[in-house]
């Protein structure tokens, strides 16, 4: 007798949290707002929304603003050597920078103080040899500025210091030289 009745308790358990399970499930596909999944590459082609200004720090600590580049158009990455995304498109930004350094203005932000340190960060570019330049958000002025909450993340600011796009992940040879493309046709 005691034997069925605990069987009993275990199917009543296992029947309301299966109850349970599908109550769930249904609030949330009915109250969670349907969003669609919209490509990485987004682009600003609306009227044009000025790129939020903001100071971060180069290699020896001098202030550097964005808006001290304006007049040319601006690759503004945010990454840091512990983000495997991050790491992987370096190669493509290097590409990049040797190609069209004297065209376009890299802005290399390190997200200093994400578990990143103003040195490792540049022992992580010495070993890689990378030689695009590189700032450090060490008070984190720029992330905020741009609501930076996930990395690599990549805006493309046109001449007049417009955001002309962005793109959220690891950037891909292809992907980065159709923005270049843009960028240079302004």
């Amino acid at each position: 007798m005691e034997k069925i009745y605990r069987i009993l308790k275990l199917l009543i358990w296992i029947l309301a949290f299966a109850v349970i399970l599908t109550g769930a499930w249904v609030l949330y596909n009915q109250l969670s707002p349907q969003v669609e999944i919209a490509d990485p590459l987004e682009t600003v082609e609306q009227e044009a929304q000025a790129a939020a200004d903001f100071t971060v720090y180069d290699g020896e600590g001098n202030p550097v603003k964005l808006s001290d580049f304006s007049g040319k158009p601006v690759i503004l990455n945010f990454w840091a050597s512990w983000c495997g995304p991050c790491v992987a498109e370096m190669p493509v930004l290097q590409q990049a920078f040797e190609t069209y350094g004297q065209d376009i203005q890299f802005l290399m932000v390190n997200a200093t103080g994400w578990r990143e340190t103003v040195d490792s960060a540049k022992e992580f570019l010495a070993e890689q040899e990378y030689t695009f330049p590189v700032y450090f958000d060490t008070d984190g002025e720029a992330a905020a500025a741009y609501g930076i909450n996930a990395i690599p993340v990549t805006y493309f600011i046109d001449p007049q210091g417009n955001l002309a796009g962005s793109y959220l992940g690891s950037l891909t040879e292809q992907t980065l030289q159709q923005q270049i493309e843009r960028l240079l046709e302004d």
